[in-house]
């Protein structure tokens, strides 16, 4: 099992910075309920195509796996996960249904609206949510979320300087937009539960514990909420 100081050595080799003291972070996640993950500038650089799509990367989504298995295999509960994001996506869709995301929000400028949302429908309150995020449209949820990870990006120091001065994110991913941050942040969660190798010898083995785990995940089906004036609304399968 791997300790919280080996862990922070790791992730502060590669770069990552913590504002929030390890073993704080660490106990934190013991309460955590929730995982909800921006969409652009965390599953992709945030470049759209002429439909206002943008991808999405498999390592990103191994990792929401990963996180999600190393969850159940602490509480024997699933995670209640969503993405979120302020725009119409359709990668977005099509990978919260095939990973079996609990819901995907879209189209919702004011995030904060949403999470009121989440929490309402799922029984869960901000502080047992953890959120990756990496812009500004984000902040509202960062001010109240359990755990808070940030997307960096060279390109905005002043972004990046106020997260920090305003105590915004608990870490900060040394990966930036587009380059695989949502897995830097993954593993991290991951590996500050002292689970990391287990949840891996697990996944690779196929073993009975994963196989329950994936059958039980196979059974969600994704709920899709957008904005209606000002309520959240459930709506089709985009």
């Amino acid at each position: 099992m791997a300790k919280p100081d080996d862990i922070k050595t790791v992730f502060t080799g590669i770069g990552g910075t913590f504002l929030t003291p390890v073993p704080k972070i660490s106990l934190r996640l013991k309460t955590i309920k929730a995982f909800i993950f921006d969409w652009d500038g965390v599953f992709n650089t945030g470049e759209k195509d002429e439909k206002g799509s943008s991808v999405c990367s498999e390592v990103d989504a191994m990792g929401t796996n990963l996180l999600r298995f190393a969850y159940w295999l602490n509480t024997n509960k699933l995670p209640v996960t969503a993405v979120l994001s302020g725009e119409k996506n359709r990668a977005s869709f099509y990978l919260s249904q095939r990973e079996h995301f609990t819901s995907c929000y879209f189209k919702v400028a004011d995030k904060s609206k949403a999470i009121e949302h989440f929490c309402n429908r799922y029984a869960v309150k901000p502080s047992e949510i953890a959120f990756v995020f990496d812009d500004v449209l984000d902040l509202p949820v960062a001010k109240t979320a359990g755990l808070r990870i940030f997307v960096k990006r060279k390109s905005n120091p002043l972004l990046n300087r106020y997260v920090k001065k305003n105590k915004l994110a608990d870490y900060i991913t040394s990966g930036e937009s587009g380059n695989f941050a949502l897995r830097e942040a993954c593993e991290l969660m991951i590996g500050l539960q002292g689970i990391y190798d287990r949840v891996l010898n697990e996944r690779v083995s196929y073993s009975p514990a994963y196989e329950k785990y994936i059958d039980l995940r196979n059974l969600i089906s994704t709920g899709f909420y957008t904005l209606d004036h000002e309520n959240i609304v459930e709506t089709d399968t985009p």
